[in-house]
């Protein structure tokens, strides 16, 4: 075995499907949040300002780490941070979530989700990944990085905040699928350049998270909604999960890489 292979984690070579050592074992919880460490270092900021800051947020990818000797941190970071960095207009409410001052509307908001240009937009998402991943070497610890999948990232700029009903994500869905699909088309380019802006040397795993699914029923999940078990396969990796996606799950993980 050559050492960058040798040097992946279990995690790593638990999504590629080859022998571990141990089987990684993820339950997906926001285990910082709870930490007295972590509110000491986050504060009372905006999130969007904490991801902003690298030394922070790299302090708090690692936190949970050092308490509880997981296999894998989560990067600090937010689904709805690459709009934030264009320019869209979201903030994070806290206790709240992801609000738009102004929603999308129609085909004229298109002009407002220009390409995410990570290393021009959010340059301090690669500096945190350096100084986790720096911190992380040769520790056996991957570090997991998410983008927000589509219909999940549509639902907060369509709706303009978080919803119980989606009753404008499905009207625009259901009457308008033409502008529905270009809509999901560049937030679909917009994960994909956020999740290749988390280039991980020997990382861990890619997930794009879709926890809005489950309220699109299963005959309109093919037709209407981006078919994001194709999203891993732009990074030349195979998805971790095969067959159709079930709207019924939260956070699907979709797809896994290793650096070189």
């Amino acid at each position: 075995m050559n050492p960058a292979a040798d040097a992946r984690t279990d995690l790593v070579r638990a999504c590629l499907r080859e022998p571990v050592t141990r089987t990684p074992v993820w339950f997906m919880r926001q285990a910082g949040r709870s930490l007295p460490e972590y509110r000491a270092a986050r504060g009372e900021g905006s999130i969007l300002s904490a991801i902003a800051d690298p030394s922070l947020a790299a302090e708090l990818t690692l936190q949970p780490v050092r308490r509880y000797g997981v296999d894998a941190a989560i990067l600090f970071s937010d689904i709805v941070e690459p709009l934030h960095a264009i320019g869209f207009g979201v903030e994070v409410e806290a206790g709240r979530g992801p609000v738009v001052a102004e929603p999308f509307r129609g085909e004229a908001d298109l002009a407002r989700l220009r390409a995410f240009e990570p290393a021009a937009d959010a340059p301090y998402v690669g500096e945190t990944v350096r100084l986790v991943a720096r911190e992380l070497t040769t520790s056996g610890v991957a570090l997991i990085g998410f983008a927000g999948a589509p219909f999940t990232v549509a639902s907060y700029i369509v709706e303009g905040g978080p919803s119980r009903t989606f009753a404008k994500v499905k009207a625009l869905m259901h009457g308008d699928p033409g502008l529905w699909a270009r809509l999901t088309d560049r937030l679909a380019a917009m994960a994909v350049a956020s999740g290749k802006a988390r280039d991980l040397p020997n990382l861990g795993q890619a997930a794009f998270q879709e926890p809005d699914g489950s309220v699109v029923v299963r005959k309109d999940w093919k037709v209407l909604v981006v078919d994001i078990t194709g999203l891993p396969a732009q990074f030349g990796v195979p998805p971790t999960s095969s067959g159709d996606v079930a709207v019924t799950v939260a956070d699907v993980i979709l797809g896994c890489w290793a650096g070189d």
